[in-house]
Formats: structure tokens, C-alpha cells, sequence
């Protein structure tokens, strides 16, 4: 099933879309501020999220960064901001797409379901991958150990897990991996790669000490090896 987080202050748009997105199928999650939106979704990370602009505590497009700093969930930005301005700065933050206030469900609907559709199209099928005694899903984001035992992994965790694993055998560089999992902004923290890159060996590597998949190309980055 499909999860939604929807975010919005308006606490009568919140049960429209809850009540009609239910109706046709869908998980739905809302939140009434951008603070409320990322804590959502770093606990249950959404398969799209609606994200209206004008909050209480963050301005949408502060919201958009932080989750591109560790997802690439679609982003359809609900706003009563019609100005060009607004949308290009929401577009270029990193939402997928923008519709204004006031809209009609069925609208939405349709560009919920485009938006998914053009996701999908573009992202290659990724098969099960081997870990040591795990094999890691990355379409539907599960870890399972050969008994059958599920292992949890943070969003931060799948976010760099699923970088290194659609690269496999490939370099990626220390650049590149806090760009993409982090955000932008990140250029130095190369402590952050090590410490959760410690993590996920304790999690899926037979020796964590002498790790056989998830590999550390010294001062360079890291590599997945299948």
C-alpha cells in the first residue's frame, strides 16, 4: 500500500485528503508543520509526500530540503502561492510538482498518480542483493537475514545503503555520497560516512572487522561488492 504524508496547517484539508486518499487505497500519514512533517517522515518514511508551503514553524521549501537531504520521495507541493517565484523555488528545492490553491481532488489525484507513474518508469528494477547471510530489497526496503529475521535500518542507513547498492562494483566517491544522502550543503563531514558506514557492517556483514561488501576506498569513498 501506498503511503502519503500529508502536510498542511489547515486542519480541514488535513481530513479532505486524509478521508479521500483512504477511500481510494492509499496509507496516509498527515502533519500540521515542518517540523511534525520531517520527525513523520524520518519514522516512517512516506512513498510521496503533499507539502503545503506556508507553515507555522518552517517554510515549505526549508521542508523539501531537508527531506532531499536523504530521499528522493515524490514531492507534490500544495500551496496557495500562484507567484512564479514561489514555484520555482519549491521546483527547484526539489519538489516534483506543484499544485494551487484552491484544486480539486480529483486533480490531485491525477498528479499523484503521474508522479508515481514517471518515478517508476524511470527507475530501473533493482533484483534481491546479498549482504553476507541478508538479502536486502531495495524496492520494497526490507533487510532479511537468512533465518528469516528482518533487520531495521535508519533512513540515513537505506539512504546510503541504496546509493552504494545501484552502484555495484562502482566507486563512490566521499563527494558524492554526502551530496546525495546528507544534502548539498555537506562537503567535509567525512565522519558521518564513517560512522554509519560502521553501523551497517554491524548490521549485515558477516566481520564487521574484515568486511567482505561494503568496502572502504581510502580517501576516496566507498563500494559495494557483490
Amino acid at each position: 500500500m501506498t503511503r502519503i504524508l500529508v502536510v498542511d496547517d489547515e486542519p480541514q484539508i488535513l481530513r479532505a485528503l486524509r478521508i479521500n486518499l483512504r477511500a481510494r487505497g492509499y496509507d496516509v500519514q498527515v502533519a500540521d508543520s515542518g517540523a511534525a512533517a520531517l520527525k513523520a517522515a524520518a519514522g516512517h518514511p512516506p512513498d510521496l509526500v503533499v507539502l503545503d508551503l506556508g507553515l507555522p514553524d518552517l517554510d515549505g521549501t526549508e521542508v523539501i530540503r531537508g527531506l532531499r537531504g536523504w530521499t528522493g520521495v515524490p514531492i507534490i507541493v500544495l500551496s496557495g502561492r500562484a507567484g512564479s517565484e514561489d514555484k520555482v523555488a519549491a521546483l527547484d528545492a526539489g519538489a516534483d510538482d506543484y499544485v494551487t490553491k484552491p484544486f480539486g481532488v480529483d486533480e490531485l489525484l491525477a498528479r499523484i498518480r503521474a508522479v508515481t507513474r514517471r518515478l517508476a518508469a524511470a527507475s530501473p528494477a533493482v533484483p534481491a542483493l546479498r549482504i553476507g547471510r541478508h538479502t536486502v530489497d531495495l524496492a520494497d526496503r526490507t533487510v532479511t537475514r537468512d533465518d528469516g529475521v528482518e533487520v531495521k535500518l535508519t533512513p540515513t542507513q537505506w539512504a546510503m545503503l541504496e546509493k552504494l547498492l545501484r552502484n555495484p562494483g562502482k566507486l563512490v566517491s566521499q563527494r558524492q555520497l554526502l551530496h546525495d544522502v546528507w544534502g548539498p550543503e555537506y562537503h567535509h563531514e567525512t565522519n558521518y560516512l564513517r560512522q554509519y558506514m560502521a553501523q551497517l557492517r554491524r548490521k549485515l556483514e558477516d566481520d564487521p572487522a574484515r568486511p567482505r561488501h561494503l568496502i572502504t576506498e581510502p580517501g576516496m569513498g566507498y563500494r559495494y561488492r557483490p
